[in-house]
């Protein structure tokens, strides 16, 4: 979200006033930063989408960033999706937000960051970025957060203000609502063609993809 795009926010606002699956509980870690400073809520943003836009098969994924299960999707499962299926054109993958929260702190926090680079550039960036986040899951800090976002070429202290504010909660929170209604209760969770997958491991999420191509 540009300089403008957080102005234009704030006036609206003044105008307006092995895998397996997390079900609950780690604590945060600590943080420091820029100075930060308050900025409005975001309460609409698109999730954030990698692939064709015409692919036959719609992958959906429902992560929460302090669950370790998500951690282990994303650098064991993810790629494979990726290169046999999102690359070649046959998968478009949505990313969706389920704070459990594990995390009381980062489950959300992590969440707002994410969300804050997808805004400040564009969704290829925000997978990158979430890329980052779950290989330093550990290691949480708002330093962290920070530098990660100026790895991927986003002002980390911009990104920084986003975590510490949680500036996207209610889109994090619209997105968690709307995966409880889908009867979500455990993350990683995965949708193949709307269509719930029965674990997220590689072959369950590979056979479910499989079965809409033909």
């Amino acid at each position: 979200m540009d300089t403008s795009r957080r102005a234009f926010l704030a006036s609206a606002t003044a105008a307006t006033a092995g895998l397996a699956g997390c079900v609950g509980g780690i604590a945060g870690g600590s943080g420091g930063g820029c100075g930060g400073g308050s900025e409005p809520k975001v309460d609409s943003l698109p999730n954030p989408k990698l692939g064709d836009a015409d692919a036959p098969v719609l992958l959906e994924t429902y992560e929460d960033f302090s669950c370790p299960h998500c951690a282990t999707f994303s650098q064991q499962v993810a790629p494979k999706i990726v290169s046999n299926f999102v690359e070649p054109g046959d998968v478009r993958w949505a990313f969706n937000d389920f704070p459990i929260p594990v995390s009381q702190k980062w489950s959300w926090a992590a969440a707002s960051a994410a969300r804050g680079v997808q805004d400040e550039a564009d969704d290829a960036t925000f997978f990158e970025y979430v890329k980052k986040l779950f290989e330093n899951q550990q290691q949480y800090s708002m330093d962290l957060v920070q530098s990660l976002a100026d790895e991927v070429g986003v002002d980390g202290c911009a990104i920084g203000t986003d975590a510490t504010n949680e500036t996207y909660r209610p889109v994090v929170e619209a997105d968690r609502q709307e995966g409880i209604d889908r009867g979500v209760d455990s993350t990683p969770f995965v949708f193949v063609n709307r269509q719930p997958v029965a674990s997220p491991a590689y072959r369950d999420v590979e056979a479910a993809i499989r079965s809409h191509l033909g």
